[in-house]
């Protein structure tokens, strides 16, 4: 065997050893992907979330939370639906959607376990001795009624089985309705509860009181009011009208205002 056959030899063999470490279709970057999406935003941020709502609602609600049952059962929740999405992702049970990808059962366990959390959220505030509500509040109100909503509409569909479903929606509407999702789960889910944490914890730590609390109003209306019409930015040069891709353009950049306030 000459020199080159040696060299293609001991590259065959290094080739097998890499591939052989890719267990087969399990670990392959389709399942992954959405495996560490998921991980990053709704297991690491939303336990986040959860954990700086829970702690500074009661402050500024000046009452415990509403139930500690409902707070047990929203913590366990939650962690079921996590190790579900770590199980189904490399089995390639997927719905194929971008940060929505959980199939239905799970989806539908998203939606028990938000309605106890807000139940539990809302229950708080009735309960509450501080009358006024500070703006961290609304930014955390935001952001349980949207992400319900989101939640809701983009992931109707038609179960086959068990594993497998396929959504109401179908061409640009489903394009559409999935990126309304996906750029608002950016808003409402990464954005809106985490400046609701800043403008309480943000004060605390340089114990001083906000800046400008009229500025802090602003900024919440406008960044509501603009973020939800964006979306259509991720789908430039498609299928969808041109008005659409001209409506997200706009907004993304009027964005630049609320940014700038807070």
């Amino acid at each position: 065997m000459g020199i080159g056959g040696h060299v293609g030899w001991v590259g065959n063999c290094i080739a097998n050893s890499i591939s052989g470490l890719n267990f087969e279709e399990h670990t392959t970057f389709g399942r992954l992907r959405p495996l560490h999406t998921n991980a990053v935003i709704f297991a690491f941020v939303g336990n986040g979330i959860f954990m700086g709502v829970y702690y500074s609602l009661q402050r500024l609600m000046k009452a415990r939370m509403f139930s500690d049952l409902l707070s047990k059962l929203h913590f366990w929740g939650w962690q079921l639906i996590i190790v579900s999405a770590a199980v189904s992702f490399p089995l390639g049970i997927t719905s194929g959607k971008e940060y929505a990808e959980l199939e239905w059962p799970i989806d539908i366990m998203i939606t028990l376990v938000w309605v106890i959390f807000a139940i539990n959220f809302f229950g708080t505030i009735i309960k509450r001795r501080e009358r006024h509500l500070y703006v961290a509040v609304w930014f955390y109100i935001a952001t349980i009624i949207t992400v319900a909503v989101l939640h809701i509409i983009n992931s109707l569909s038609l179960p086959i089985s068990l594993a497998k479903s396929y959504s109401v929606y179908a061409g640009v509407q489903d394009a559409l309705v999935q990126w309304w999702y996906g750029h608002n789960a950016v808003a409402f889910f990464l954005t809106t509860p985490y400046l609701g944490l800043m403008y309480y914890f943000l004060p605390k730590a340089v114990n001083r009181p906000v800046y400008s609390y009229r500025l802090s109003i602003i900024h919440f209306w406008a960044l509501i009011f603009l973020y939800i019409w964006a979306g259509p930015h991720h789908l430039l040069y498609t299928a969808l009208p041109d008005w659409a891709q001209s409506l997200g353009v706009v907004f993304s950049v009027m964005l630049i205002a609320p940014s700038w306030v807070v």
